[in-house]
């Protein structure tokens, strides 16, 4: 079934389908006065308390091994702070996992769908979905080696699930197109290539030579990613405009 873009009668959501109710509706908000004077600034100052008094969203637990803990203990020494390479570790983990599950319902939809005016390769998409899956078990190792836990959350890893749940929703909507899908993973590529740029920069700085080398490995795949992602969603957007690329 088509889901291509396209003009209806259906869609009433502007004030315009009735300027005389909707002048109706704006005269009687502008009739009624607010029940309180002021302005924003009272719920600005109960957010800013909020913030003040509020507990961090988690913590990263010390590492559970002797290994870790000299490791842990020696970047300390040096006025490092190796917690915030294992949050980030959690963070890129929980994004690789949901990676996997992203492109899972991509290559479904791609598969399914017929409207696409971009010439996606599934064969290629299930290449992506591989190898998101390498880069989980790539993250996993890299904890193990510094002597954390891969199954603990960190608040990264609760925040980047959150923050990410978006882009499931939309990719695991049978509503959705393929260009619409494409548009979503597109930001989940873009915020997965800004991370593993991040994680490069962090290992580098605490001495973790072959950890940054297989960063780099990974990032040099999700360049890939981006840049065919990032190339489809532009196919199909113009191809559905009727413009022609050059």
């Amino acid at each position: 079934m088509e889901k291509s873009v396209e003009m209806s009668t259906k869609n009433r959501t502007g004030i315009g389908m009735s300027p005389a109710d909707s002048q109706r509706m704006i005269d009687a908000a502008q009739a009624v006065p607010p029940s309180s004077s002021g302005d924003e600034s009272a719920l600005a100052a109960l957010d800013s308390a909020y913030i003040r008094e509020s507990e961090p969203i988690g913590s990263v637990p010390a590492p559970g091994t002797l290994k870790g803990m000299a490791q842990t203990t020696l970047q300390k020494l040096t006025g490092k702070h190796p917690e915030v390479l294992i949050d980030k570790l959690g963070e890129r983990l929980a994004f690789e996992r949901t990676g996997t599950r992203l492109y899972d319902y991509l290559i479904n939809k791609c598969e399914t769908a017929a409207e696409s005016g971009a010439q996606v390769s599934v064969d290629t998409l299930k290449r992506f979905r591989r190898e998101e899956a390498e880069h989980f078990k790539l993250v996993a190792k890299a904890l193990e080696s510094l002597g954390a836990d891969p199954t603990t959350q960190t608040p990264g890893a609760d925040v980047s699930a959150v923050a990410s749940s978006g882009v499931l929703q939309i990719l695991s909507d049978p509503r959705t197109s393929v260009d619409q899908s494409l548009e979503a993973i597109l930001t989940a590529e873009l915020v997965d290539h800004a991370g593993w740029e991040m994680l490069i920069r962090l290992a580098g700085e605490m001495g973790l030579d072959e950890m940054t080398a297989d960063f780099r490995a990974a990032l040099a795949e999700e360049d890939d990613h981006l840049r065919q992602v990032r190339h489809w969603h532009e196919q199909s957007a113009l191809t559905h405009a009727g413009v022609s690329m050059t």
